[in-house]
């Protein structure tokens, strides 16, 4: 159990920083996409630093076993900002495609919400 969450924390870190360098950094990219209405540029820069800072939160204090309780925190905050942007893309579009942004966010929500339950319940994390 304790390798799927390490292969979940680690997927999901990518994911997350991934994401969050796409908003902050590619957003003349991210304004074609319908939902990018639904924030200004600097909403979507905020969340941006913030998916990079739990991608940053889900591998450094586990692997360095200092303050471990901070990784299953990130996975619930990224699990809480995907909920909350699969409703805002869910306004544009709900087709199932790969070029759709709501299905990376509820699979990245889905894979949050197992890491951050296997990190508080399953396995923690100890320093």
């Amino acid at each position: 159990m304790n390798v799927l969450l390490w292969v979940f924390q680690v997927a999901l870190a990518l994911l997350s920083f991934a994401g969050g360098a796409y908003k902050v950094f590619m957003f003349d990219e991210l304004a074609k996409v319908p939902a990018a209405g639904a924030l200004s540029r600097g909403g979507w820069g905020g969340l941006g630093m913030f998916e990079m800072l739990c991608a940053i939160l889900l591998i450094v204090p586990a692997a360095a076993r200092w303050r471990p309780v901070l990784t299953p925190l990130a996975a619930a905050a990224v699990a809480l900002e995907s909920l909350g942007l699969a409703g805002v893309y869910a306004r544009y579009s709900l087709k199932v495609t790969a070029a759709n942004p709501l299905v990376w966010v509820v699979a990245m929500g889905l894979m949050a919400v197992v890491v951050a339950y296997g990190r508080f319940v399953l396995r923690p994390l100890t320093e």
